[in-house]
């Protein structure tokens, strides 16, 4: 098994390289491979809806999201990280993941276990925190959840080493998501997938 781990912050070695690190940790002692990736100090523009890759099948714009598109879907487990900015996590992490998932509209990501991690210095990590999850919930994916709101808090480089709560919350986190990949293989076999309808877009123009 896989978990892709994104870094949305333009800082590598801050505290949301720290957050994620806890949670490789316990990744790599229950034997789960796992691939860091570093997009927040990257130029990632948003997406413009231009529809493009519909045709293509990725997106139109030729960066990091068309190489990391196919590692998102050959992992059984996401989890994406970043620090919150204005309430919110930063922009280059929400373009990289309008993108992302936009660009993959049209690929399975059924029961794919989804978790989003933020960094806060006092507050906005709950609001930063329910936007993650929206892109997890809108694609069938499972979010996985910890002991408390998947939170560290830190302002300077390494202080989220300092939160206790949280790095055990980031541990927590990672046990959870393993059993929920490693239930959801089992139940694939035994039971495949949930069905699917064909979806029925409903728009309402005047």
């Amino acid at each position: 098994m896989k978990v892709l781990l994104i870094n949305g912050s333009p800082r590598a070695n801050g505290n949301t390289n720290v957050a994620l690190n806890e949670m490789i940790k316990i990744f790599e002692a229950e034997g789960i491979e796992t691939e860091l990736i570093q997009i927040g100090n990257k130029m990632i523009r948003g997406c413009v809806a231009c529809q493009k890759c519909f045709e293509l099948g990725h997106c139109v714009f030729k960066d990091v999201v068309n190489e990391i598109a196919p590692k998102f879907m050959e992992a059984d487990g996401l989890v994406v990280g970043a620090p919150v900015y204005y309430g919110s996590p930063n922009g280059t992490v929400l373009a990289f993941l309008d993108r992302l998932f936009y660009s993959t509209f049209n690929k399975d990501k059924t029961m794919k276990v989804g978790a989003g991690v933020v960094i806060c210095r006092r507050g906005g990590a709950s609001a930063s925190f329910d936007v993650f999850n929206k892109y997890f919930l809108m694609n069938n994916m499972a979010v996985a959840g910890s002991q408390y709101w998947n939170l560290a808090y830190g302002m300077n480089p390494g202080e989220a080493t300092q939160d206790a709560e949280g790095l055990q919350t980031m541990r927590t986190l990672a046990r959870n998501m393993i059993f929920l990949m490693k239930s959801i293989a089992l139940g694939k076999e035994q039971f495949g997938l949930p069905e699917k309808e064909n979806w029925i877009p409903t728009h309402f123009i005047r």
